[in-house]
């Protein structure tokens, strides 16, 4: 994810106590029933000769439970068949507490006494002498299905360290939380190769963070020793809502399961510094506004284009923190009334592109110093300069839109080969 998207500021508190219930024991008189078993769950029912009188080091975060939502890293510290060395931090940090960007240097983890390594600090690849001794490495956690999040890469590097340095890689693998057949947006340009957007992917790829990996690893030249560990019961067409799982926030700003669908739709927005997409105000990515937009002006454009399974309406809304926190802001809110129509990518640049109609003047591209300073986070964002010269050349949406299709397809055609479900 982009960290300044991620910034929270005064609220790493409150997020801390928050993580608190996260992270208490399970007290449920009766088991949480679902449709899928994760990846973890499958490990420690028929598969734990992968972990059995190993030396693991485990990457994590708070999202990394089984169904029953205990946290991956107790189940292997209480297995007196593992040995639970390390754990490996993503942003945000292993408990999910840390600002975007905030980092954190490594410590022992009170629960296991296990070493934890930050990979979201100096280091965002796994060092020889954090995985020496190690047999097995484990990555465990929930992903959104967008391309510019970053948990994805710090498996990719992670993959790469443990191939250099000759450690198995397991993935346990989750559901893609918008679905595994929604598959929409431009392909990375490698030129804009970043730590929000690694490899040549389309933005909604429509994939599991297995499947991603087994693309990674065959695809991108990684080959190290990868075991992907699959769901049971999860199927393609699944929402997040049609799993059974409870939903734990992988990030501050992704607080409900429906977020991951509207945060390919704005959440590059955000890299301009002019246009406010929610955060810091209750609905993260569900808004656009800023203070010199005419919302009813922008809700009329954007319904009169009919654009498949969503509506908007003038909202007026005053953020507390990120851009513009404390002003009254005015434009839209973005209603999905049909999920299995909903184009999230497409959506946002006709959002994107009737702003620029008609308040161009104030992202002011290379005039405004705000917006100046931040076409760097938005081309590395979309992966591609082209898409910002484009709207700044005034085209159509549907026309920037035609523009990636070809390498859509071709994409496409490359991630069926690794689809495992």
């Amino acid at each position: 994810m982009n960290r300044r998207v991620f910034q929270i500021g005064t609220v790493s508190g409150a997020l801390a106590m928050v993580a608190m219930v996260f992270f208490a024991p399970c007290l449920a008189a009766e088991p949480i029933v679902s449709k899928v078993k994760l990846g973890v769950d499958v490990l420690f029912e028929s598969q734990k000769s992968l972990i059995q009188g190993k030396r693991v080091g485990l990457i994590t975060n708070h999202t990394g439970m089984n169904n029953q939502l205990e946290l991956t890293s107790n189940l292997l510290h209480r297995d007196q068949q593992v040995n639970l060395v390390a754990l490996f931090a993503p942003e945000h940090g292993v408990y999910g507490t840390l600002s975007g960007g905030e980092k954190q240097d490594g410590f022992k983890d009170p629960k296991t006494g296990a070493t934890i390594h930050s990979l979201y600090g100096k280091h965002r690849k796994p060092t020889a002498a954090m995985l020496k001794g190690l047999d097995v490495l484990i990555f465990d956690i929930q992903d959104i299905g967008s391309r510019s999040y970053t948990y994805i890469y710090t498996m990719a590097l992670a993959m790469q360290a443990a191939k250099q340095h000759k450690v198995k890689f397991v993935v346990l693998d989750r559901p893609n939380p918008i679905n595994g057949t929604l598959v929409e947006g431009n392909v990375l340009d490698p030129k804009f190769s970043s730590f929000i957007g690694l490899y040549p992917i389309a933005f909604c790829h429509g994939m599991t963070i297995g499947e991603l990996a087994r693309l990674f690893n065959k695809e991108f030249d990684i080959g190290c020793n990868l075991t992907v560990v699959p769901m049971q019961g999860w199927e393609r067409k699944m929402t997040w809502a049609d799993t059974g799982l409870a939903w734990i926030p992988p990030s501050p700003a992704i607080p409900e399961a429906s977020t991951c669908w509207y945060y390919p739709t704005t959440g590059i927005f955000g890299e301009l510094r002019v246009i406010n997409e929610g955060v810091g105000y209750t609905l993260p990515f569900k808004l656009v506004g800023a203070p010199w937009i005419d919302a009813d002006k922008l809700a009329n454009a954007l319904n009169a284009k009919q654009l498949p399974g969503v509506r908007f309406i003038p909202t007026h809304y005053q953020p507390r923190y990120f851009h513009y926190g404390g002003q009254l802001l005015h434009g839209v809110q973005i209603i999905i009334s049909d999920y299995t129509t909903f184009q999230p990518v497409n959506t946002g640049f006709h959002i994107l592109v009737a702003i620029q109609k008609y308040w161009g003047k104030h992202i002011g591209w290379t005039s405004n110093p705000l917006t100046k300073g931040g076409i760097r986070g938005f081309d590395l964002s979309n992966g591609t300069d082209t898409i910002r010269k484009m709207v700044q050349a005034g085209k159509s949406a549907e026309t920037i839109i035609a523009s990636w299709q070809d390498d859509l397809e071709r994409f496409k055609k490359m991630r069926r080969k690794y689809l495992l479900y």
